[in-house]
């Protein structure tokens, strides 16, 4: 990888294609990279789908090589949900295919002149730009099915459907699978918006005759991959749980905690959670001809990925995530997972966030504009979105603009951006990070879940503030330096119990890349990114009264343990005191 391509979508008779050196960015990957260049190219007071605003999609440092779960990729921006950075991280091809094409990163600049979609090609020989107006709201299904038409069953594609076209600020970016069906995405923050804005329909990439990328040291590279897929295959989350039952294998678990944000976070337990559960989930999916143990990308030794078919044995969507599960369902007192599959197959069509939609209707129904548990509406409430009507676009902009059109109070965003699927009152180490990460409320930033409902890396009370600034800090460093990298951020599980696996991961870096690096040097990768991202968010006009959480979460008590959430604003303050 040691090239970025440049597409300037302001020059005159259409987008041009520049390819350039690394130059100061060179070693950044993933997250690293595409925080660096939103940093030092963005403006930070640019409208997010203005000129100024870029759009960085990027590989890992080790994408496109041999690394184990190393497929994933980061997609950043100034974000049009929360007006601040943003680095949204998917699965899918295109991380591996991008690297071993020879690009660090794709950069969309500028604003196009008129309405004319576009689409890009890239191989071996270069880069293609073509007008196809012929893609115009077309959802990611059937974009994908014209691509491969044209150009056949081995490339990737990453493209935005309705909703990134009509720029709402819960578009999602998608990522084509092995499949190649559009399912994994760059979900957070309105990515998919700016990519609308740059009038970029589909980027197309086609590898064929690029080999994986080679370590400098390949002995040294083969055998700490060796042992890294060793430790994760040993330790009971990455070798036992997520392959067995899916991420959402932790529907009982949090349910159980009380930590299950339900009926639009009004309380933390979902009398139904069974019915929508990993275990429930796996099954259907057995009995029905699918899979309930899939990897998202090659490579992936996780697999806690599957498909999921409708009752005639017909492929409906991918296994829903737990975040999916929740948002769609617990969280809308939603308990039939073909509903629930239903909603995701439409989100990823549309190119819609599955988090931001379902905490949306969540908080529509709180409005009264459908009943709690009405799967039927919350289906017509997405095709709404899809169609682009009144209604659509509003609740396509996020549950911020959602409760201030429809006059709701109890709406669980932190810097406009949706809370996923943990309460902060009973879990209140990812309370922290809710509050005070860079991207706006996210809990892959810093999964506090791990100490304090799963006994991972140690344990701190769930319930109680002591312990849970150190926590949250510890873990958006580490987090930050794991997104630069393209490794799946479960790897986190396995890191943190087991020194021999954290070991073997600093020994594939450094064994690829020919370096040296330590565990300091890798804490100090987080740290940079995160200067830089908070950087950004000060000089686009955040303050420390942004890193804070909805005053009802420090009223409300939350059954069952009849908890508020207990961190104080001056303790919040000092996550980033380094």
């Amino acid at each position: 990888m040691d090239k970025i391509l440049r597409i300037n979508v302001s020059a005159e008779g259409g987008p041009t294609a520049l390819e350039e050196g690394l130059g100061e960015y060179a070693g950044l990957g993933g997250r690293g990279m595409t925080s660096g260049i939103i940093s030092k190219e963005v403006p930070p007071l640019c409208h997010p789908l203005g000129k100024d605003n870029k759009l960085v999609i990027a590989p890992g440092m080790l994408s496109g090589s041999a690394a184990a779960v190393s497929g994933r990729i980061s997609v950043g921006c100034k974000s049009p949900l929360t007006g601040g950075i943003k680095e949204a991280n998917s699965g899918g091809q295109g991380a591996q295919a991008l690297a071993r094409l020879g690009y660090a990163a794709i950069v969309l600049e500028g604003k196009p002149a008129d309405d004319t979609l576009y689409k890009v090609f890239i191989n071996k020989d270069g880069v293609t730009i073509e007008p196809d107006n012929s893609l115009k709201m077309l959802g990611n299904y059937a974009t994908v099915e014209k691509i491969k038409a044209a150009c056949g069953d081995k490339v990737c594609c990453i493209s935005i459907g309705q909703a990134g076209e009509m720029k709402l600020s819960a578009a999602t970016v998608a990522f084509t699978d092995m499949e190649q069906r559009p399912t994994r995405h760059a979900g957070r923050g309105g990515v998919g918006a700016v990519m609308g804005s740059k009038g970029i329909k589909v980027i197309v990439l086609d590898d064929t005759g690029m080999g994986m990328r080679k370590p400098k040291n390949p002995d040294a590279f083969k055998s700490a991959n060796k042992e890294f897929v060793a430790g994760l295959k040993q330790h009971p989350v990455t070798g036992e749980g997520l392959p067995a039952f899916g991420t959402n294998v932790l529907t009982n678990v949090l349910n159980e905690a009380g930590g299950y944000p339900t009926k639009n976070f009004s309380t933390g337990q979902f009398k139904e959670s069974t019915k929508i559960a990993g275990e429930a989930l796996a099954q259907i999916e057995k009995d029905r001809g699918g899979s309930a143990t899939q990897g998202c990308h090659r490579g992936c030794v996780i697999q806690c990925s599957g498909t999921y078919n409708d009752k005639d044995g017909n492929f409906l969507t991918k296994q829903p995530e737990y975040e999916t599960v929740w948002a769609h369902g617990g969280n809308c007192c939603i308990y039939d997972l073909d509903t629930i599959a239903m909603l995701d197959r439409l989100d990823d069509d549309f190119g819609l966030d599955t988090i931001e939609m379902g905490a949306t209707i969540a908080v529509a129904m709180d409005a009264g504009i459908a009943e709690f548990g009405d799967g039927e509406a919350a289906i017509n409430l997405i095709k709404e979105v899809g169609k682009g009507t009144p209604l659509g676009r509003i609740l396509g902009n996020g549950a911020k603009v959602a409760g201030q059109v429809l006059g709701v109070e109890r709406v669980p965003v932190v810097k406009g951006q949706a809370m996923p699927a943990y309460d902060p009152r009973a879990v209140q180490g990812i309370g922290v990070t809710y509050a005070t990460t860079t991207m706006g409320a996210d809990h892959t930033a810093g999964y506090a879940v791990t100490a304090n409902i799963l006994g991972v890396g140690g344990s701190v009370d769930a319930l109680k503030p002591e312990g849970q600034i150190d926590l949250s800090r510890n873990l958006q460093i580490a987090t930050a330096a794991i997104d630069a990298t393209g490794m799946c951020l479960f790897i986190a599980f396995a890191i943190l119990d087991q020194p021999k696996t954290f070991q073997a991961l600093l020994d594939i870096i450094n064994g690829f890349h020919g370096l040296s690096l330590t565990a300091d040097d890798v804490t100090e990768l987080g740290k940079s990114i995160l200067s830089k991202e908070r950087d950004f968010n000060a000089r686009a006009g955040f303050t420390n009264k942004d890193d804070r959480l909805p005053e009802y979460f420090k009223n409300e008590k939350l059954a069952p343990h009849g908890v508020t959430f207990a961190v104080k604003d001056e303790e919040l303050d000092q996550v980033f005191n380094w």
